[in-house]
């Protein structure tokens, strides 16, 4: 498989993981965005928000726990951050695998983008 991000999950690329179980990885973005910009992934392939389906609720749910834990643990729980699901081209998604930004250290604007 050509997905760098299965390929993450799957310890074929080494990236330096904040965080992993058996259903997602946290690595730090390779372009980021804010001081702290991090990518919750899912180790089951989703080409994006548009693929997801009924079986996939509690992994979402999953998703967005690890984010709030992960938030702790890099300190910008307090100050805050900001959660970003980007779903198709237009939208800034440049991989297709479906995943959650996590950004802060900094204030954010809006509207973004």
């Amino acid at each position: 498989m050509s997905c760098p991000f299965c390929m993450i999950a799957q310890g074929e690329i080494e990236t330096g993981k904040i965080y992993e179980d058996k259903d997602m990885v946290v690595i730090n973005d390779v372009n980021p965005q804010a001081p702290i910009h991090v990518l919750v992934i899912p180790k089951k392939h989703i080409e994006s928000l548009l693929f997801a389906g009924q079986d996939d609720i509690e992994m979402f749910g999953k998703m967005l726990i690890v984010a709030s834990n992960v938030a702790k643990q890099l300190l910008i729980d307090k100050t805050g951050y900001r959660i970003v699901i980007n779903t198709n081209r237009d939208a800034g998604q440049s991989v297709d695998h479906l995943h959650i930004h996590m950004l802060g250290g900094r204030p954010m604007k809006w509207p973004p983008g």
